[in-house]
């Protein structure tokens, strides 16, 4: 069964870190990324990464702040996510995509996971 589980999503407040992960079954991916979606409001890009790393690409918002990562061996995805504000609360969706390139629009990925809760206090 093909799955993606996030985790490490809570409570924090403003300037904190935190650092999500998501966990693959089922087939490998060679293409991932985190999406988030505030309410009311359309599922952003947050970050994506290639196969061995090499291709990263951020929105613009988060530029700076976020790292993304993944350990191959681990079938496993992080954010790390520093400096956070109240504009970073949202539902953050692990997402799986075919490759070769690392596609920052929703359309270029095929599996998704259920999303996992971030809130940034002020």
């Amino acid at each position: 069964q093909v799955q993606l589980v996030e985790s490490g999503g809570g409570l924090v407040q403003a300037g904190d870190s935190l650092r999500l992960s998501c966990a693959a079954s089922g087939r490998t991916f060679y293409v991932m990324g985190w999406f988030r979606q505030a309410p009311g409001k359309e599922r952003d890009f947050v970050a994506g990464i290639s196969w061995l790393g090499g291709t990263t690409p951020y929105g613009d918002s988060v530029k700076g702040r976020f790292t993304i990562s993944r350990d191959n061996a681990k079938n496993t995805l992080y954010l790390q996510m520093n400096s956070l504000n109240p504009a970073d609360t949202a539902v953050y969706y692990c997402a799986a995509g075919a490759g070769p390139s690392v596609p920052v629009t929703v359309i270029g990925y095929h599996t998704w996971g259920q999303g996992t809760q971030v809130t940034v206090s002020s």
